[in-house]
């Protein structure tokens, strides 16, 4: 008979009178990869937090292990074997990986002293009940990534994890990445540990799941075994409606001269010898796994890391961008991957943030800023974008992930730039928002625009281009055009198989 290790029973939580879990019920057994799936705002963190003994549910029931929890504390659940592996993994930069893995334990053990040869031993065997070798004694802020991760589930290992909890663990890691994480994931299936994983990213669920919950405005609308759901019916579940995954239907073979032309352009240790043409109308799509050159050549393009090799044309004639100035000078835009760190000014309202790259303009001769001109560009881009607050003075750190990801796009588009760059324009966004996102995109070239959209999910390369361009150690190694190239086919040229 299965083992459950935990049970929510009609759980229900307020916030200041928003209803944020509606009656929600979920069970993990001993073993079990359980995915948890929702828009951005459906009650997925909530739900979260409660597990981890965070937030107390205000009715229902919490039991793990076969204990009723009538108010769980974080400690209780750490104490039952729940561990949460958020986003930013959690670890001491400063420390070692030994040293992450083992500490929290021999803290909550009450040690004063820390036997380093023992502190290793119990790193290198938690190391290899997941099939994995690190470097004991590296700091944890000069690893990448995904290593990163592996110390974080190692640390839930020594911690007696019987339930981890994954939120969004694919979001920064290269497709090489995400197929050895999975790889942990079967490990620690294999030794009866459950994993809640948390993803926007469906064709993973359907991947590493064996049962999926969906959920949508904190309800569960549908759960059961990962193998009744298509892709379609998750979105269907999780949005309430069919939402088009239809190909961008632009010209294939763009016609006239290009917008944008790169001649041989490189910078030392970035990226070698880049040469494309990029046309008004078309969305280039340019893949490549982190690492790639591609984020490098992009921050050229905008002047931010000037190129020091080659040549930029705009509309056949040489320009020197040398700066973010001279990029929005010649009408470049540039949204960049991290919005939260490098896009957005998350405590200014959502009206200062759409207007900050269009002042200059604005100010004229005595630099003085129209009001009303300002007033109208916000209420434009709000309504275009159909950004969801209730005021243009919300600060945007309280919007969803979607929501702050158009205002970004509203930014760049009220200074009516020309050519687009798009760098991972729907990291984190759950499917709603990446659909919208995607026909904002496609709507933007029918309207003439020039598209460079630089991604690591290759299913949205492949719905949203004409052309695409791969990128790999630096330089631009194959171009296919749409629909002449599989997903197998571009995965195995950026992985070198």
């Amino acid at each position: 008979m299965p083992e459950t290790i935990i049970a929510l029973k009609e759980v229900h939580k307020w916030f200041a009178g928003v209803h944020a879990l509606r009656g929600v019920s979920l069970r993990l057994e001993r073993g079990e990869v359980h995915s948890l799936v929702g828009e951005n705002g459906s009650g997925k963190s909530t739900l979260i937090k409660i597990i981890a003994g965070v937030h107390a549910p205000d009715r229902g029931e919490v039991l793990i292990n076969g204990k009723v929890y009538p108010r769980l504390t974080p400690l209780d659940a750490i104490r039952e074997g729940v561990q949460v592996i958020y986003q930013d993994f959690s670890l001491f930069p400063n420390l070692s990986v030994a040293e992450n893995i083992v500490l929290t334990r021999a803290l909550a053990a009450g040690q004063r002293w820390i036997d380093r040869r023992q502190m290793r031993e119990q790193a290198r065997a938690a190391m290899a009940r997941i099939g994995v070798e690190l470097d004991l004694e590296a700091p944890v802020e000069e690893l990448p990534v995904a290593q990163k991760q592996l110390v974080a589930i190692c640390r839930a290992l020594v911690d007696n994890a019987r339930l981890i909890i994954m939120d969004e663990a694919t979001t920064a890691l290269t497709e090489r990445e995400i197929r050895a994480l999975f790889e942990v994931v079967k490990a620690l299936k294999a030794q009866g540990i459950a994993t809640l994983f948390v993803s926007h990213k469906l064709n993973e669920v359907l991947e590493i799941a064996d049962n999926v919950t969906i959920v949508r405005n904190g309800t569960v609308v549908a759960a059961g075994p990962v193998a009744q759901y298509s892709r379609s019916a998750l979105i269907r579940h999780m949005t309430g409606r069919d939402v088009d995954e239809m190909t961008y239907q632009g010209p294939q073979k763009p016609s006239g001269d290009p917008v944008l032309e790169v001649r041989g352009l490189g910078k030392a240790g970035r990226f070698f010898d880049v040469s494309f043409r990029l046309h008004a109308g078309e969305v280039l799509g340019l893949a490549g796994v982190l690492g790639a050159g591609r984020t490098d050549l992009a921050l050229a393009l905008f002047g931010l890391r000037p190129a020091d090799q080659g040549e930029i044309r705009i509309d056949g004639r040489p320009v020197k961008i040398r700066s973010v100035r001279d990029a929005i000078a010649h009408r470049i835009a540039y949204v960049p991957e991290d919005r939260l760190t490098e896009g957005l000014f998350m405590s200014q309202s959502i009206g200062r943030n759409i207007l900050v790259s269009s002042l200059d303009r604005l100010a004229g001769r005595a630099s003085v800023v129209d009001r009303a001109q300002a007033q109208a560009i916000v209420a434009r881009w709000i309504r275009e974008f159909r950004i969801v607050t209730p005021s243009a003075e919300q600060p945007v750190e309280t919007l969803s992930g979607g929501n702050q990801q158009r205002v970004v796009l509203s930014r760049w588009l009220a200074t009516s730039p020309r050519i687009l760059i798009l760098n991972g324009p729907t990291v984190g966004v759950d499917v709603g928002s990446k659909s919208e996102i995607h026909e904002t995109i496609q709507e933007l070239a029918r309207g003439g625009m020039a598209v460079l959209l630089i991604s690591d999910d290759l299913r949205e390369v492949l719905q949203n281009c004409n052309r695409i361009l791969v990128m790999k150690d630096g330089r631009l190694v194959a171009e296919h055009q749409a629909g002449a190239v599989t997903e197998a086919e571009l995965a195995r040229q950026l992985s070198g198989g």
